[in-house]
């Protein structure tokens, strides 16, 4: 399957077509205070699981844990219906080893910001989960029963949020919110912006943004991505050492995973947190002095052409007067 070349599988594409439907039920069920402030925590909530356990865990192992902390993490991951965690660090990985060049199933640069973004799962070749590739993670049965039935903790998750409606409605009605409104905003729209905001990194965080580090792609940096997607936006940071725990390398650029990971680590639920090491940090610096130096250089070979002009045209008109 994975040699089949890149195309759209409709029957894969009608779950995203479902997703993004559900949301328009809205229409019918309204909103509500509690209701769009649920969408929003677990989105963050939800966002925190696909960048502190399916990508800074399960696909680089920036720290260790527990056997049954590892399933629970895993279970919480499953949450954000991206499919199971070892589907998500096999490609991921991949991803790594074949970043921008035309193995990288979700380069921009070489499919299109469209096909980075949403095209390249709704292929077959994109499918299959290869554990060969994986052999860390596939030797937990948990983790790949979980991984083959990727569509069991989604539904459970889906009947949660319009269960919890179903019992505010009955024990909180000040809330002014129900079982089909929490089902529609909690589970419809919190995931559709989720897929969103994640799928941001694969199409944006390779062209917008600044370059710390001469990566052999063109991954960036950039501070709004990092707020949506809770620290993820520092790719370019990311790309020179992906097996720290933190992508943001120094203390200004926030990532908010990195503190959510701890806060789980003075819990003892997880440990071992890999550092940034110093010759990476000391050659961010560098390379942040270097890219000062030229724009300076620039600016003033820039100021010094417009006085040259200036000069010139200032002569050539006192040469056209005399």
């Amino acid at each position: 399957m994975r040699a089949e070349p890149d195309r759209v599988d409709w029957p894969r594409v009608m779950p995203f077509v479902f997703l993004h439907v559900g949301c328009l039920g809205a229409i019918w069920t309204g909103t509500s205070t509690f209701a769009v402030c649920f969408a929003i925590a677990l989105y963050f909530l939800r966002m925190f699981a696909v960048t502190g356990i399916h990508h800074r865990y399960f696909s680089h192992k920036t720290y260790s844990t527990s056997r049954p902390v590892q399933f629970l993490l895993a279970i919480w991951a499953a949450t954000a219906v991206q499919r199971g965690s070892l589907w998500w660090a096999y490609h991921h990985r991949h991803h790594h080893v074949h970043s921008d060049d035309p193995e990288d199933a979700h380069s921009p640069h070489v499919h299109g910001f469209l096909w980075s973004h949403i095209g390249w799962i709704t292929s077959r070749r994109n499918f299959p989960t290869d554990y060969s590739k994986i052999k860390d993670l596939a030797k937990f049965p948990e983790l790949v029963w979980l991984n083959r039935f990727d569509l069991v903790v989604p539904i459970l998750y889906a009947v949660f949020t319009l269960v919890l409606g179903m019992i505010l409605e009955r024990f909180a009605p000040s809330l002014n919110t129900n079982g089909p409104q929490m089902l529609i905003w909690g589970f419809f729209i919190s995931t559709t912006a989720l897929f969103h905001g994640t799928a941001c990194i694969n199409s944006m965080a390779h062209l917008m943004g600044k370059r710390r580090y001469q990566t052999t792609d063109d991954s960036r940096n950039s501070f709004i991505l990092s707020l949506i997607c809770l620290g993820e936006g520092w790719h370019n940071n990311h790309h020179r050492y992906q097996s720290a725990t933190r992508n943001g390398f120094y203390w200004w650029e926030i990532d908010l995973t990195y503190y959510g990971l701890k806060m789980l680590s003075w819990a003892g639920l997880i440990w071992g947190f890999k550092p940034v090491p110093k010759s990476i940090l000391e050659e961010g610096k560098l390379g942040l002095a270097a890219k000062k130096t030229a724009t300076s250089g620039a600016h003033a070979q820039s100021k010094k052409n417009s006085e040259t002009d200036s000069e010139t045209e200032v002569n050539s008109s006192f040469a056209a007067d005399v």
